[in-house]
């Protein structure tokens, strides 16, 4: 198996609704069907699926899901290039109907972060590592 991530996929109470937050935060779908919305971005996509055709899909019970809020214990997460990006992005993510969860501050392994959640919960750390890099198309790389 290769070492990679190629699609994260959320299941999202309203199809319409949550393609709306993302697309509010200046998100372009790349494709949109009846039931599924994809977003490209660099090097993986975003897709948004009905939860309850996601439980399908996985053969589970859709209360499951349900019973964490509709998340697991997983977090994403979007880096930027610089400390002020970090609360302008959070900024940006509650303007188009996200949640503060955490605010902008220094955290302990050396780098700047704050949390949000989109409108079906996901958690998204926004964060700037000073340790890491990105290259002109937002794609990380451990190496500085």
């Amino acid at each position: 198996m290769d070492q990679r991530l190629s699609v994260v996929t959320l299941g999202v109470a309203d199809l319409d609704r949550a393609a709306g937050f993302y697309e509010a935060l200046g998100w372009t779908a790349g494709e949109r069907q009846e039931s599924i919305v994809f977003f490209q971005l660099p090097g993986m996509i975003l897709a948004l699926f009905p939860l309850e055709a996601l439980a399908a899909d996985i053969g589970l019970d859709p209360a499951d899901i349900l019973r964490s809020g509709g998340r697991s214990s997983v977090t994403l997460a979007y880096n930027t290039r610089s400390r002020d990006e970090v609360a302008a992005v959070l900024a940006e993510a509650v303007n188009a109907g996200g949640r503060l969860v955490k605010p902008a501050a220094k955290v302990f392994w050396g780098g700047f972060s704050g949390y949000f959640a989109d409108p079906d919960g996901h958690l998204w750390e926004v964060a700037h590592n000073p340790f890491w890099s990105l290259d002109e198309s937002g794609r990380v790389s451990l190496a500085q």
